[in-house]
C-alpha cells in the first residue's frame, strides 16, 4: 500500500529513465570503441598486406638482379676458360663485357682478373690498370675453388669511387687451375632509383640486408650506413625466429617504432625489411578516431543532458503532486472539519438542527424504500425558562451540555443521532427501531438526565427534568410519509407529556400508523 502523498509508478519510471540514458550512453560508448578499434586493425591490417607485397616485391627485384648477375658471370668464366688469356681473347671479352653492360643496366660493371689479381678485361670504355688480388671475393675462390657464385660485402670501386656489391665466379681450367675470377658489380644506387618510387611514407624504409645482416641498402639512403652490421638489430631478430613476417619494432638505426614486413629470400642470401611508422599508417584513422569519438561524446551529453532534464522534471512533477496532495488531503480535512462544525452544535457538541433535518429526511426515504420502521423521540428540559432566570445562562449552558452527555451516552447504535433541536429541546433519530425500543430509549434517557439531580427550585422534584414524545412509523407500501409527518407525531406526544405532568416519556396510541 502506498505511503500517502507518493504517486504510484514515479520512482520507477525515474529508474527507467536512468537506465535507459545510462544503457544508451553504455552502448553508443561501447559501438563507438568497437568501431574504432576495428577500424585501427584494419588499417594496420592493410597496411601490413601493402607492405607484404612491397617487400616481396622488393625481393623479386633483388632476385631477379642475382640471377642475370650469375648468368652474365657463367657466361664470362666459360668465354675465359674457351678461348684463354691472349691478347686477342681479352679484347674479344672486353667487347662482350661492354655488350652485357649495354644489355643489363642493372649490371654496374664487369671485370676479369687474372690468376694474380690482375686486371685482364672490363666493361669499362677506357683501360684500367691496377689489382684486386686483395678483395675479399678474390681471396674467396682462390681458397675455395669451385663452380659457385659468391657474393661480397659491399665495398667502394676502386675504378668509380661508388658503393657496389660484387658478384663473382672463379674460374678453374680443365684440370681444375685457378685462372682468376669474373667479376659482375651492382650498383648500390640502382636500389636507390627503385625504391625511391615506393609510396611507403615519409618516413618508411627499405632494409637490404645480407643473410649475416650486413646492410647492403637503406631508404632513405645514408652513405655511412652501407657495410654496417645490424645482425643485433630488432628486425634480424625476428628473422632469426621466422622467415617472413610482420611485427611493430624499434628501428635501431633512428629510434622511429614501424611496422615492419620481412622476409629472408630463398633464391640468394639476402633479408629485405620494409617499414612504415606507426604515424603514417594511423594518422587517418587518428584523426576520424577522434571525430568518432568527440561525436560519441557529443551524443552522450546530449543523451545525459535530456536525461537529467527529463528526470529531474519528472522530480519537481512529482515534488508538485506530492504537496497538491498534500494541500488536497489537508484541505478535504479542512472541509471535513468545516463540515463537522457545520453539523454540530457548539454548546452541546451533539448534531445541530440542520445535521437533523438532513438526517431525518435521509432516513425517512431509506425506511419507506427498504420497509423497516423509524422513531423519532423529542425531548424538552421541565421549565428551564425558569431555570434560567433563576440561575442564569452560564448555569443553563451547563445544564444543556450534560444532558447532551447523557443522551449522547445512550445513543449506542451507529445509525443513530442525537442533536439539539433547539433552545433547551433535544431529539434522536433511530432507524430501524420499533415503538417499544424507541421508548425504552427514552425512559433511559430521562431517568440519567434526572440522576443528575441538578438543582431546580421550581421544579416539583426540585431537580432539572425532562418530557419526551416519541413517534414511530412502521412499514407499508400503501403509503409514504413525510418528514413533517413524523416531527408533528412526535411533537403532539411532546405536548400530552408536558400537559399531563412532565418528566415522562408519551408514546400515546396513534403510534402504530404506518409509512
Amino acid at each position: 500500500m502506498l505511503a500517502p502523498g507518493k504517486r504510484p509508478g514515479t520512482r520507477p519510471v525515474i529508474r527507467l529513465v536512468i537506465l535507459a540514458t545510462v544503457l544508451s550512453c553504455t552502448v553508443l560508448a561501447g559501438c563507438s570503441a568497437w568501431f574504432i578499434w576495428n577500424t585501427r586493425e584494419n588499417q594496420i591490417h592493410q597496411a601490413e598486406v601493402a607492405s607484404s607485397n612491397v617487400a616481396r616485391m622488393v625481393g623479386v627485384q633483388v632476385e631477379s638482379a642475382l640471377k642475370t648477375a650469375s648468368m652474365a658471370l657463367a657466361d664470362i668464366a666459360e668465354r675465359v676458360e674457351h678461348d684463354g688469356n691472349d691478347p686477342a681473347a681479352r679484347r674479344r671479352l672486353a667487347s662482350h663485357l661492354a655488350e652485357l653492360a649495354d644489355t643489363f643496366p642493372e649490371l654496374h660493371g664487369l671485370f676479369v682478373y687474372g690468376p694474380d689479381g690482375a686486371w685482364l678485361a672490363t666493361s669499362l670504355r677506357s683501360a684500367v690498370s691496377g689489382n684486386n688480388a686483395d678483395r675479399e671475393y678474390f681471396q674467396y675462390h682462390r681458397k675455395h675453388p669451385g663452380p659457385e657464385v659468391h657474393i661480397g660485402k659491399p665495398v667502394k670501386s676502386r675504378s668509380t669511387g661508388v658503393w657496389i656489391i660484387p658478384i663473382s665466379h672463379g674460374v678453374y681450367g680443365r684440370d681444375g687451375t685457378f685462372l682468376g675470377v669474373a667479376v659482375v658489380t651492382l650498383q648500390v644506387n640502382f636500389f636507390e632509383r627503385i625504391y625511391d618510387e615506393l609510396n611507403i611514407g615519409e618516413n618508411g624504409t627499405v632494409v637490404l640486408m645480407l643473410a649475416d645482416g650486413t646492410v647492403v641498402y637503406r631508404r632513405p639512403f645514408d652513405d655511412k650506413l652501407i657495410g654496417t652490421d645490424l645482425s643485433e638489430g630488432n628486425i634480424y631478430g625476428e628473422l632469426r625466429k621466422r622467415n617472413v613476417g610482420s611485427a611493430f619494432l624499434m628501428a635501431k638505426v633512428d629510434g622511429l617504432e614501424r611496422l615492419y614486413s620481412f622476409r629472408r629470400l630463398t633464391e640468394v642470401p639476402f633479408l629485405v625489411a620494409v617499414g612504415r611508422t606507426k604515424y603514417d599508417i594511423l594518422h587517418t584513422w587518428q584523426r576520424s578516431s577522434m571525430l568518432i569519438g568527440a561525436a560519441a561524446v557529443l551524443i552522450s551529453i546530449m543523451f545525459m543532458t535530456f536525461g537529467v532534464r527529463l528526470v529531474r522534471q519528472m522530480a519537481i512533477r512529482d515534488s508538485l503532486d506530492r504537496q497538491l496532495r498534500s494541500y488536497s488531503e489537508e484541505l478535504e480535512r479542512h472541509n471535513v472539519g468545516l463540515l463537522r462544525i457545520a453539523h454540530t452544535d457548539k454548546l452541546t457538541q451533539l448534531a445541530n438542527r440542520r445535521c437533523f433535518d438532513e438526517m431525518l429526511e435521509q432516513e425517512l426515504r431509506r425506511a419507506n424504500r427498504d420497509g423497516m420502521p423509524i422513531s423519532l423521540l423529542l425531548m424538552d428540559l421541565d421549565y428551564f425558562k425558569q431555570f434560567n432566570d433563576t440561575y442564569g445562562h452560564v448555569a443553563g449552558d451547563e445544564c444543556l451540555q450534560r444532558t447532551a452527555q447523557v443522551l449522547a451516552a445512550q445513543v449506542a447504535r451507529a445509525g443513530d443521532l442525537a442533536a439539539r433541536y433547539g433552545g433547551e429541546e433535544f431529539a434522536i433519530i433511530m432507524p430501524n427501531t420499533d415503538q417499544a425500543g424507541a421508548a425504552a430509549v427514552a425512559e433511559r434517557v430521562r431517568a440519567g438526565v434526572q440522576a443528575l439531580h441538578i438543582p431546580h427550585q421550581h421544579s416539583p422534584t426540585q431537580t432539572v427534568t425532562a418530557s419526551f414524545g416519541v413517534a414511530t412509523l412502521a412499514p407499508d407500501g400503501n403509503r409514504v410519509h413525510s418528514v413533517a409527518d413524523l416531527v408533528d407525531r412526535a411533537d403532539k406526544h411532546l405536548y400530552t407529556a408536558k400537559r399531563t405532568g412532565r418528566n415522562r416519556v408519551c408514546a400515546g396510541e396513534d403510534e402504530h400508523s404506518t409509512l
